[in-house]
Formats: C-alpha cells, sequence, structure tokens
C-alpha cells in the first residue's frame, strides 16, 4: 500500500479520531499529538490492515487507549499540582462554626437590649427598611432612629468586645 492509498483509507475517519482524541484529552494541541501518533500507527501496521474488518473501528479504539494511557501518565504526575491548585469555594467547618457562634452571640445581645432599640435594629439591620420607612413605622423622628440605632449599635458591639474578650458572660 503506497502513501496515497493509506491516506484514502484514513481520509474518512481521521476527524473522527480526531474528535476522539479532543473529547478525552480536552487540549486540541494533545488531541493533535494523538491523531498524528495513531495515524504513525496505523502506517506503520499498514501490511496487518488487511486483516481487520473495520479500520476505522481500530483507529478508534486505538486512540481510545493512546488517550486513556496519556491520562493515566498525566494524572500521575499533575495529581499533586491539581491538588495545590484546587481550593474549595466554601468556608472550613471551623470558619463556619465561628461565624454561627458569633451569630448566636449577637442575636442573643439583641434579646437584651430595651424593646425599642430591638425594633429599630430589626427593621433597620436585618429587615433592611429605610430610616424614613421605620420613622412612619414607630412614628418616631429619622434623628431619633438613628440616635437610637447608634445607641443599640454599640451596646451590641461591647457585649461581643466583652464576650470575646473574657470569655462567657
Amino acid at each position: 500500500m503506497n502513501q496515497n492509498e493509506f491516506v484514502l483509507m484514513v481520509a474518512p475517519f481521521k476527524d473522527k479520531v480526531f474528535r476522539l482524541a479532543k473529547r478525552l484529552l480536552v487540549s486540541t494541541e494533545e488531541a493533535e499529538d494523538a491523531t498524528q501518533e495513531i495515524l504513525v500507527k496505523l502506517w506503520s501496521k499498514e501490511e496487518g490492515l488487511s486483516g481487520y474488518s473495520s479500520v476505522e473501528a481500530f483507529a478508534m479504539t486505538m486512540t481510545k487507549n493512546y488517550c486513556l494511557d496519556q491520562l493515566k501518565s498525566k494524572r500521575a504526575g499533575n495529581l499533586k499540582i491539581v491538588h495545590t491548585n484546587y481550593s474549595d469555594s466554601a468556608p472550613a467547618l471551623d470558619k463556619k462554626l465561628e461565624d454561627l457562634d458569633t451569630f448566636n452571640w449577637v442575636e442573643k445581645s439583641i434579646r437584651q437590649l430595651p424593646e425599642q432599640q430591638r425594633m429599630i435594629v430589626q427593621l433597620r439591620d436585618i429587615e433592611q427598611y429605610e430610616f424614613e420607612e421605620i420613622a412612619k413605622m414607630l412614628d418616631m423622628t429619622e434623628s431619633a432612629i438613628r440616635v437610637s440605632l447608634s445607641r443599640a449599635r454599640k451596646t451590641i458591639r461591647e457585649y461581643l468586645i466583652k464576650t470575646h474578650n473574657y470569655g462567657i458572660i
């Protein structure tokens, strides 16, 4: 079989070989290298190809096996790199527990506020109402709401500082 006959034989499925390699290896460059390697192997076996009922099926099997071998050899070398580059977007368990603990302390400090301050903190900081809306709801002036909110936040801050510096109150 000469080169022209070989090209005519593999031309119908060489794109399929490339697409399979690309799907398995992801990288276009690696897929091109794999395709070239498969075609060279087929060329070197040209005398034995007549024994196969489907050269295309044989080429696809070769491609699959070659790509899986490449992935195995890369996986061993890349495992550490992949691991060190991986960053979990979810917070660590200790951070979650710390946040939950802080949330519980803030909640406890809010419960200890006078009722009016507790309502203002709830409406402004938790429910996100504007000062004007809170003033209408509570029949107060906006400046009185601001002063009360400021005092409530200061009380909460002091409570949390005391708790974190000295332990449980």
